[in-house]
Order: structure tokens, then sequence, then C-alpha cells
């Protein structure tokens, strides 16, 4: 029986390793996305000109016309359609460069299928919802801003911020769940001379974060992503956080249970076998539905 995590959700993954695809394909088709591949830029071009794509998994390390190429020409094709790129751990400055060219976001190699799962629905969800007018308020987690007051409250008690540090925090949610570069934030802040002064920027960051995070030390809300930028919880994110914050009982019964069915890393090493390590397994897990699981090489 398959969950119904990725129902309605049709993913292209597009990397030329064929391991790579397999070991994607195999997990997210028995979580209920539907899965079309391409080993090429060129072929995922002309899928996406010709079948429906609700997000793309982009690696960018290909031959070809290659990712990067490939990402703003999907740009220019399907403005509103998720791209995430995939990427090695050492590449900060790709990732910079394709978000900057449009990528919704990115997953760094290796990743586990929890993650992959978190991200892909986070921007097909981000992608689906019509764009609130720039009045709307917006409430994520236990913050609630409004625009038209310029307020935010925490738990429904009033936060004093200064006008930049509003001014970051508004741009963030508004963007919430989207990693947004070091640049991209400093130029809507602070104009497009500041681009490049992250250290000024990381000081507003830390006066913002022991305002609005019960523990500022580990940020559940204004997280970081190292080298590239920042970004602000989503839904699901914010919810995962208080779950977590749960009571002792559910923490000591719970919180291992939830997360061990999807804790699988990909783009490690393969062996080719990928589709036997995958077995229904009758667990409920935070999601609904039944959880998978891995069965690591001997």
């Amino acid at each position: 029986m398959k969950t119904a995590m990725g129902a309605g959700i049709r993913v292209l993954l597009v990397d030329d390793e064929m391991a790579i695809r397999r070991a994607l394909r195999v997990p997210l088709t028995e979580l209920g996305f539907e899965v079309a591949e391409a080993a090429r830029g060129e072929e995922a071009l002309r899928l996406v000109r010709s079948e429906p794509v609700d997000v793309v998994l982009l690696d960018l390390q290909m031959p070809g016309i290659g990712g990067m190429s490939t990402l703003v020409k999907l740009r220019q094709l399907a403005p509103r359609l998720p791209v995430l790129i995939l990427t090695v751990q050492d590449s900060e400055d790709l990732k910079v460069e394709a978000l900057e060219a449009g990528a919704d976001d990115y997953i760094t190699k290796p990743f586990s299928i929890r993650e992959c799962v978190a991200r892909l629905r986070s921007a097909v969800r981000r992608a689906r919802t019509a764009k609130c007018p720039g009045d709307t308020p917006l409430e994520i987690g236990q913050i609630r801003l409004d625009p038209v007051r310029r307020s935010v409250t925490l738990s429904g008690e009033p936060v004093h911020l200064t006008k930049k540090e509003y001014e970051i925090l508004h741009f963030l949610m508004q963007n919430a769940g989207r990693a947004v570069t070091y640049g991209k934030l400093l130029t809507q802040v602070w104009g497009h001379e500041y681009r490049n002064e992250a250290a000024y920027l990381r000081t507003f960051v830390r006066q913002l974060r022991k305002k609005i995070e019960p523990d500022p030390a580990r940020p559940r809300y204004l997280l970081t992503d190292a080298y590239v930028g920042y970004r602000f919880a989503d839904l699901d994110e914010a919810w995962d956080a208080d779950l977590q914050k749960g009571d002792g009982e559910a923490q000591a019964g719970g919180s291992d249970r939830l997360r061990a069915p999807l804790a699988i890393l990909i783009g490690d090493r393969f062996s080719g076998q990928e589709e036997n390590r995958w077995k229904d397994h009758e667990m409920e897990d935070d999601l609904g539905g039944n959880g998978l699981t891995w069965f690591p090489l001997a």
C-alpha cells in the first residue's frame, strides 16, 4: 500500500547518472509521486514542452547543454515551474549562481529521502498557492506579521523590531521555505550597492533571532543556509519543530519512529540494487499512511 505523500505531484528527475535516478525513482514512486526521467537537459526541455510536470529535480553537472543552461531555459519556458537543483557539498558558489538564475531551492548530496520529499512538497505548494496581496498578514508557527500595521507578534505578544529587522523578516516570510541568497536579501533591504556586505547582514540576523526565536542558538524559524544565505521555515518545517518540542513521552516514543522510514541517503554509493532495498512496512508516519524501510548494503 502506497502512501499519499506525493499524490497528485509529477516529478521530473534530470540526472545523467542512472543510479541516482533509480535510487530516487523507487522511493518517490512508493510514496505516491509520479516520476518522469531525463538523462540530459535537452531531453528535459522536450518533456516539459510536451507533458505536464509539477516540479523538476535537476542535477547541474551534466553533459550536453548542462544543468545551468537547462535551468535558464526552463525558466524561460515555464516561469512558475518549481526547479530544485542537486549539488555537492563543496559547491556553494554554484548554489548561489543557480538561485540567482531562478532555481527555487537546492538539495545537497548526499541527502535523505525525507529531506527530498519535504523540499519537493514545499516547492509545489508554493507554486500552487495564489500570490497573496502585499498587505496580507503572514503567519508561520507562533509568528504573525501584519504588513499594514507593520507589527509582529510572537505567541500573541508584540515584538519590537527596528525598521531593517522588520524588512528582513517580512521579505523572508514572504519567501518562506525558499533559500534567499545574501546578495538578494541585502539588495532588497539596503539596495544593490550593499549586496556584498554579508557580515553586515549577519549582525542584523543575530539581533532578529534574539527577538523571535525561543532559543536563538538553535533557530527553528530563521534558518541559515551555510555560505548561501537564509531561509524562513515554511509551514511544514515550523510544524515539525513544534512536534519536536512536544512532551517527553512523545519525544521518547515517537521521534525516531517518525524519522526512521525516510532516513535514506541518496548520492553517496550505489550497488545497482536499489529497488530491493525498499519494502512496504506497516508503520504510521507523521504524514499518514504506511512508512517504508530502507535495507542498507551488507
